[in-house]
């Protein structure tokens, strides 16, 4: 048995599934940057691809990266802390990358089917931890309220 805040006893609130999730994000993630990356690089050689809509590619994949990296750091703090504060803030940044995630599956100067397919399964990894960690925030809300 833990202490809680209020100093009585408690159980464990943590996510088991959540912590998985957020493992295989970082995995994925990483792929997905790398990938993104060539991708990126092979249609600027092989497509005309306009000098502007390039570096904005570029520029927002490494925003996302950098998004992705304090998603995953707030997501398992908060789950290893059981803080409403941090996955609060991983909630939000689940958000603000699921934005982008959508900017390269649609919005992007050249979709390719590679893009479709690697972006799908981002989407479905943000969005499986977006609702355990709804479910996580919800459990540490009501246990410490």
């Amino acid at each position: 048995m833990a202490i809680g805040r209020a100093g009585r006893h408690s159980s464990v609130l943590s996510s088991v599934l959540l912590q998985i999730l957020l493992y295989l994000s970082s995995i994925y993630g990483l792929f997905y940057f790398i990938s993104s990356l060539c991708l990126i690089i092979y249609k600027s050689q092989v497509l005309s691809y306009p000098d502007s809509d390039l570096a904005l590619d570029v520029c927002l994949l490494l925003l996302m990266a950098g998004l992705d990296v304090i998603r995953l750091y707030w997501g398992v703090r908060g789950n290893l802390l059981e803080s409403e504060k941090y996955i609060s803030a991983n909630l939000f940044s689940t958000g603000a990358t699921v934005l982008l995630a959508v900017y390269f599956l649609v919005w992007q100067s050249y979709v390719l089917r590679a893009d479709v397919i690697i972006n799908s399964i981002l989407l479905c990894l943000y969005g499986l931890a977006g609702v355990v960690g709804f479910g996580a925030l919800a459990r540490f809300n009501r246990a410490y309220s």
